[in-house]
């Protein structure tokens, strides 16, 4: 089964193609680690890829659908693949529909991951880590046992992601809502999208995306 996970940052995507992946054997593809993979394995695409990034340039559109479309011919893949990260636009949506038109492939499911923007701020400005374990916090979610004292290895130093801070979270939401929520339009219309309560806990969110999985 082959879907694409959409929803703006920190709508918890990454954890659910790893849940996905884990019990259904399904590929997590993000796209950052299929170009550092391609580069790494200095394949034609990877080294037009790391020209381009060397220059700090952003790689094309044509050079990401070929790294995707080099890394579904690989034999872990078979069982299906989870996009993560791609599409970002239409434009892109349109290319990978080609592309997996050329290989007999389809789409099975486009599962949007609906949170609320004040929500996700919240979520995500919230975040921080033990600096020597890297335990995961948050201010107001997951908070340690004991003020200032890391539960794992008691260490009382913490550090922030410098972009995850509210002015930033609003920034990328703005160029999510811009740029992929027109995404919700273009697979409303090709019938393979569905919607999920992306705020409800993650056991949740799992299930949905299950029944999801059963009815596509």
């Amino acid at each position: 089964m082959n879907l694409i996970l959409l929803g703006p940052p920190g709508a918890g995507k990454g954890t659910q193609a790893k849940l996905l992946e884990d019990k259904k054997g399904f590929k997590q593809l993000s796209t950052g680690d299929m170009l550092r993979g391609a580069v790494a394995a200095g394949t034609e695409m990877g080294r037009k890829a790391k020209e381009v990034m060397d220059k700090g340039q952003l790689v094309s559109d044509d050079i990401v659908i070929s790294i995707i479309s080099e890394r579904l011919d690989q034999p872990d893949v078979k069982k299906g693949f989870i996009l993560d990260g791609f599409p970002r636009n239409t434009a892109q949506a349109e290319a990978l529909d080609r592309m997996l038109e050329e290989k007999g492939l389809k789409l099975d499911a486009v599962i949007e991951m609906k949170v609320d923007d004040e929500e996700l701020v919240k979520r995500i400005a919230g975040r921080y880590t033990c600096a020597k374990c890297g335990k995961g916090y948050h201010d107001a979610f997951e908070k340690p046992k004991v003020a200032g004292v890391c539960d794992v290895c008691g260490s009382t130093e913490f550090v922030r992601r410098a972009d995850d801070n509210e002015k930033t979270v609003r920034d990328r939401l703005v160029v999510y809502n811009k740029q992929t929520a027109p995404l919700v339009d273009y697979y409303g219309r090709t019938g393979v999208l569905h919607k999920v309560n992306g705020m409800a806990d993650i056991g949740v969110v799992t299930r949905q995306i299950e029944d999801v999985l059963g009815r596509a």
